[in-house]
């Protein structure tokens, strides 16, 4: 019991309140940006019962021993794998392409919960092999492991969730010290072998869509997203460059200090589009503005921060990878989302950690949190 209540006293209470502040202000920002429409009011209530699941199970995550979860990465590597499997075949189409299981009342995105598990399977991997990173070999091998959940979301398809894993497997490798030189000769074949081999792969499995194969292994929207951020077109009424610019519009609206909690023209009279999801941000900048952003931004980076705290302190290479692993998930797809926003990048689905509608992708990011936590409470040993 004593050992226990010591275990508990190393808790990250200022991460736990950054995280809790982040979700709430979601939800609050979810309800502005619906903008009194019906058929979404039910997102609100939604999004609240993930949030309340997603933090009692960062408490349940922070309870388990993280080491615990290097002895079930293989069978937790093999779920993954087979769920991301079976939703080709089996899984729930939106927005053109398949990414969810109906479970009862609620949809299941894999994908997300396989960056979890990527952060795990790779932090064991890695951890066991430390002495001998820099090795071709043992590169070759963590890549392999990445390889089969990337081209199985790429075939959903989903580029953007794809591409995070990869950064994870890069950043997580580099982390570790594997040499920048060959990681980035890596990277650079890899990258060339994907442009040459994945679209043969993608028309033999994507049958069922002939249309849409355009362009190598991408959609016909993936493709009119970047064509349109390549070219895009100031006038359009409709589709990606109409949102951008309507993003663009809502950010500038804000000014320094906004419009006000919903009372923002661009979102309450609807012209900015996917408000709740991909253009929050957006949203948000245009009823808390300017100052607004950089408070948000600037909890986003403490949150990041408490992560590669715990990283620094962790007792083994295991510990320190998972915590690494969780904030370079967090800050790729916080940058990602805002400067998909800003016109900076293609307009994707990422979502901003902690804000965008997903209940998926809220319970994951939680469920990082309470890995971190699991590290943090046994940096130090506990004595009995």
């Amino acid at each position: 019991m004593r050992a226990s209540s010591r275990l508990w006293r190393h808790f990250d209470v200022w991460l736990l309140a950054a995280v809790a502040l982040m979700t709430i202000a979601g939800i609050a920002m979810i309800r502005s940006a619906i903008g009194g429409n019906e058929n979404l009011a039910e997102l609100v209530p939604r999004q609240a019962t993930y949030a309340l699941i997603g933090l009692v199970l960062v408490f349940l995550t922070a309870a388990i021993d993280y080491r615990l979860w290097a002895a079930i990465s293989r069978p937790m590597y093999l779920i993954a794998v087979v769920g991301l499997g079976f939703i080709l075949t089996a899984g729930v189409v939106g927005f053109g392409s398949a990414r969810w299981f109906n479970a009862a009342i609620i949809l299941i995105q894999p994908s997300e919960i396989a960056k979890i598990i990527m952060i795990l399977v790779m932090a064991d991997y890695i951890s066991r092999r430390q002495h001998e990173i820099s090795q071709l070999r043992v590169l070759l091998r963590s890549l392999a492991l990445a390889a089969a959940p990337i081209l199985l979301i790429l075939l959903q398809p989903n580029l953007s969730t794809a591409i995070v894993i990869g950064v994870i497997w890069a950043a997580m490798i580099w982390a570790a010290g594997a040499r920048l030189r060959l990681l980035g000769t890596l990277i650079a074949v890899l990258a060339v072998a994907s442009l040459v081999t994945l679209p043969f792969l993608a028309r033999y499995f994507l049958t069922d869509f002939p249309e849409q194969r355009d362009f190598l292994f991408l959609r016909h929207y993936q493709m009119a997203r970047i064509a349109n951020f390549v070219l895009p077109d100031p006038e359009a009424q409709y589709g990606a460059s109409y949102n951008v610019n309507q993003a663009l519009i809502s950010i500038g609206s804000g000014g320094l200090f906004g419009q006000g909690y919903g009372t923002g023209s661009q979102v309450q009279l609807r012209f900015l589009k996917v408000r709740h999801t991909d253009f929050i941000f957006s949203a948000f900048s245009e009823e808390f503005g300017f100052v607004g952003d950089v408070l948000m931004i600037g909890l986003l980076m403490f949150i990041i921060l408490r992560c590669l705290r715990a990283a620094s302190l962790a007792r083994d290479l295991n510990g320190a990878l998972i915590s690494y692993g969780v904030a370079v998930l967090i800050l790729f797809q916080a940058s990602f989302n805002i400067a998909m926003n800003l016109n900076l990048v293609p307009v994707s689905g990422l979502p901003l950690p902690f804000f965008s509608y997903g209940g998926s992708s809220l319970v994951t990011v939680l469920i990082g949190i309470g890995l971190v936590e699991s590290v943090i409470l046994r940096h130090k040993r506990i004595e009995l």
